[in-house]
């Protein structure tokens, strides 16, 4: 009976965990039913991820205490417990304590805070910069430090999916942005109509692209893979469907799949860049 009562309970535990980080082999994409944070995939999301667990901590241990007071205060100070209540007004150390606590809880959050945001804003030396343009209702990309070249990425359709089922629907689109692993990304970010957001959240990446302004941020992948993101900001009627995909190599690979970039996506002589469809490509898996 106990062996199959601890099995019982090993099976939920293993269901609720799956439940709560959503599936750790597959933290690229967001899971049915998942709680929490996908698992980090960059070094910035493992700094974000480390503060929120430390933030929740502190957030969950206050709610306490408060409850504690609460509780205390009710059955301690009702009027059958207390009935000849105190008519004391002031009390100086704890009226000091009760505002000068909370300072020094709000200055130990705000230290890691800032030092994430700094860290997250910018960084020196890139490896290499990848520019973002968002459109209504695509996102366009440009390789400055591979000889300039570009191309368009937008949703992939019902067709390329049948062509290709390990392609996600509203997730994946006709052209994935090739990134090595490892390497320290500049990403700059502009907008030629109105507020889009690029964000991924495995990558911890989430800034708006602005018309007229170029928006700078930097990421640097852990491990190859695919990893999905959206526009998270409202953007028109089409919004929901200019997903972000990912697909981070090797540098060996990188540099291989650049030469046949600045073949496939050489600008035409009006200087467009063509959109190629890639269901069928290697770069989709």
């Amino acid at each position: 009976m106990r062996s199959r009562l601890a099995a019982i309970a090993a099976a939920f535990v293993g269901a609720a965990g799956t439940a709560l980080y959503g599936g750790i082999a597959l933290a690229s994409e967001p899971r049915d039913w998942q709680l929490g944070l996908q698992a980090p995939a960059s070094t910035t999301m493992e700094r974000i991820d480390v503060f929120h667990d430390a933030l929740t901590w502190i957030a969950t241990i206050i709610s306490l205490f408060v409850m504690v007071l609460l509780l205390w205060v009710i059955f301690r100070y009702n009027e059958k417990a207390n009935p000849t209540p105190s008519k004391t007004t002031h009390h100086a150390l704890l009226e000091v304590a009760w505002t000068i606590v909370p300072v020094i809880i709000l200055v130990l959050i705000a230290i890691p805070s800032f030092n994430l945001l700094y860290y997250a804003d910018r960084v020196e030396d890139p490896d290499m910069t990848l520019k973002i343009t968002g459109h209504q209702w695509y996102w366009s990309y440009e390789y400055p430090d591979h000889g300039g070249f570009g191309f368009d990425a937008t949703m992939v359709t019902d067709e390329d999916i049948a062509a290709n089922p390990k392609l996600k629907r509203l997730m994946d689109t006709d052209n994935r942005v090739i990134l090595p692993a490892g390497k320290k990304i500049q990403l700059l970010m502009t907008s030629d109509d109105v507020l889009h957001n690029w964000g991924i959240t495995s990558l911890g990446v989430k800034l708006d692209t602005v018309p007229g302004r170029l928006n700078e941020t930097w990421v640097q992948i852990n491990e190859p893979g695919v990893y999905y993101g959206f526009c998270s900001e409202l953007c028109g009627t089409n919004h929901s469907y200019m997903p972000i995909a990912i697909q981070a190599v090797t540098p060996e690979e990188f540099d291989k799949w650049v030469e046949e970039a600045k073949v496939k996506f050489a600008k035409s002589d009006d200087g467009a860049s063509p959109t190629v469809k890639v269901a069928n490509n290697s770069t989709a898996d």
